[in-house]
């Protein structure tokens, strides 16, 4: 006898199809069900433990206990959601859109793309070789290098929950104004020839196969994966921000901060961008410490800044980066983000001061 490989029949696909759509739907629902209970449960939780009300520990428990499970759980439902969104973009298919694009019109596209379109700094040289070897502009592809990390779903969607809408789509049009703006200088500056050598010499097979049409499940399963993938590298940087923030929250003078990083001083903008660049992590991560410093009167551009620089400028993506581009041509890539971010903490403390 022959072995085969046994294929589910068509209703036993659709009927595991739809348990998927209706288990999604649960979910949801269970999601904000539990979502709108954190506050009252969590002060129940730490009335029980054995601390005096409205000391220290007390501000940093509440801050913790109720913090964590929020800022997890804001980040499933964005990260799911655009999971979901990104099976709409794979790699190629962003090259393919970008390859040629002038600058300008490139820019922008590009910007747009990087806020929906996977990046981190693992995936940096990767994505960058591929559309310079794609024949996108150097500048067009600086300006999703810049935006990706700096105005990605996490941050927006943390942002619009937790601080406004207005704030959030703020943050959007200036985090895309430095991005487009940026990567047209680069291109103004035809620095083509401060890329690596090897970089320069790569080309692109121009066949390359366009992905596969996904159905409604699949894109599903693309959701599920994102969140699992972005859970299993973050969870531990999240709770380490919201204990961080919690600290703050708890036991920095307010004070002091509020003397430090509010609308007073011209000079704490640049001081907080400086203060980020060595700490690596991304915006779920740094978002509970902004929380914080914003409860503790800090300014609202400044912990912005902040928070720009942690995810834009961190040095563990400089040195992953300079695989692919010269000291020359990752200086001014950082020179420029650097005048942008300042501008943005500026101007959010103009503006919401």
């Amino acid at each position: 006898m022959s072995s085969s490989t046994f294929t589910p029949p068509p209703v036993q696909k659709h009927s595991r199809d739809a348990l998927l759509v209706g288990g999604m739907i649960l979910a949801l629902c269970a999601w904000f069900v539990v979502y709108w209970q954190l506050q009252p449960v969590s002060d129940w939780l730490v009335s029980h433990l054995p601390v005096t009300p409205g000391g220290h520990l007390d501000a940093t428990l509440r801050f913790f206990v109720f913090e964590t499970p929020k800022v997890l759980m804001l980040l499933a439902l964005v990260v799911f959601g655009m999971g979901m969104v990104r099976s709409f973009f794979s790699p190629e298919r962003t090259r393919a859109f970008l390859a040629g694009k002038r600058e300008g019109l490139g820019n922008i596209a590009a910007a747009s793309l990087g806020i929906v379109t996977p990046f981190c700094s693992c995936s940096a040289v990767p994505l960058f070789v591929g559309f310079v070897s794609a024949g996108v502009p150097l500048g067009v592809t600086f300006s999703f290098l810049i935006a990706s990390p700096m105005i990605n779903e996490v941050a927006l969607g943390l942002l619009f929950a937790l601080v406004g809408w207005r704030v959030a789509l703020t943050y959007l049009a200036f985090g895309l104004a430095v991005a487009i703006a940026a990567g047209w200088v680069i291109g103004r500056l035809h620095l083509e020839g401060w890329l690596e050598q090897w970089v320069r010499e790569i080309r692109t097979n121009p066949d390359a196969p366009s992905p596969a049409r996904l159905r409604f499940v699949d894109r599903i399963h693309a959701g599920l994966e994102a969140m699992g993938d972005i859970f299993g590298r973050v969870w531990g940087w999240i709770i380490a921000g919201v204990a961080a923030g919690a600290f703050i929250h708890g036991y920095a003078p307010t004070q002091m901060l509020a003397n430090i990083m509010g609308h007073g001083h011209w000079w704490t903008v640049p001081l907080v961008v400086l203060i980020g660049v060595p700490i690596y992590s991304n915006a779920a991560g740094i978002f509970p410490v902004v929380i914080a410093l914003l409860g503790k009167g800090a300014a609202l551009g400044t912990a912005l800044a902040f928070m720009m620089s942690v995810t834009a400028l961190s040095a563990p993506e400089w040195i992953i980066l300079r695989k692919v581009l010269s000291l020359r041509l990752l200086a001014v890539f950082i020179v420029i983000v650097t005048i942008g971010i300042i501008a943005v903490g500026y101007l959010f403390n103009f503006l919401f001061s």
